[in-house]
């Protein structure tokens, strides 16, 4: 049976769907975080293992928001909203994909006195997870203001990686055997990073959504 539907409320079924995968994704985090603070692998290992819904879900909001082009040609803000939500659905998978990666790495670490050698890490962590509540916040209630304090969070946490890859390097060349546990940790770090700009990229979008405007790329 096909489900006939105004162009508003398809745009309140796309926006309902893509709030649900952010959901999803800040679960993936906060837990992700969860184990790396209380070293658990189990629940690391069940991040990895429940990207899946993750997953399945961008791929059918994908399709809805094909459908919906093809079929109700949106046209003005709502065609703004239709690629916007496009777009965000990709990032949010993207995040998602990061929370996995960090949950695989603490997963496997083994080495948890040489891995949490260099502080900062949760710190880092936790920015990167509001950068992710934030850009969604912005993107329920069409807040600007708020997507633009997202994009001026995103110096802090380069500056956070930096101060810790600066010493992961410092324990490296101090203690050479320390190498193979802090790698991982930098990666875990890159992880994170990756996540608050792709927050940013979210924050941008709601912008577009809003104003119309193109923030990306700009000096």
């Amino acid at each position: 049976m096909v489900i006939s539907r105004t162009m508003d409320q398809e745009i309140l079924a796309l926006e309902n769907e893509v709030i649900a995968i952010g959901q999803l994704v800040e679960v993936a985090i906060s837990r992700a975080i969860t184990a790396l603070v209380h070293r658990d692998t189990l629940l690391a290992k069940s991040v990895v293992s429940d990207d899946y819904y993750i997953d399945h879900a961008e791929v059918q909001l994908q399709e809805h928001c094909v459908s919906v082009l093809e079929n109700a040609r949106p046209v003005g803000s709502e065609l703004r909203f239709v690629i916007a939500v496009l777009k965000i659905n990709d990032s949010l998978e993207r995040i998602g994909d990061l929370a996995e990666n960090v949950a695989a790495i603490i997963a496997d670490v083994g080495d948890w006195e040489r891995f949490t050698k260099v502080g900062g890490l949760n710190e880092l962590a936790e920015m990167a997870q509001h950068m992710v509540n934030q850009s969604l916040s912005a993107l329920i209630h069409r807040d600007t203001e708020l997507a633009h304090k997202v994009i001026r969070q995103d110096d802090k946490v380069d500056a956070s990686q930096k101060r810790i890859l600066e010493k992961i390097e410092y324990e490296i060349d101090r203690i050479p055997e320390n190498a193979p546990p802090l790698m991982r940790l930098e990666h875990v770090t890159r992880q994170f990073e990756r996540i608050g700009d792709i927050s940013c990229n979210i924050a941008e979008e709601v912008i577009y959504l809003v104003d119309g405007e193109i923030v990306r790329h700009r000096v």
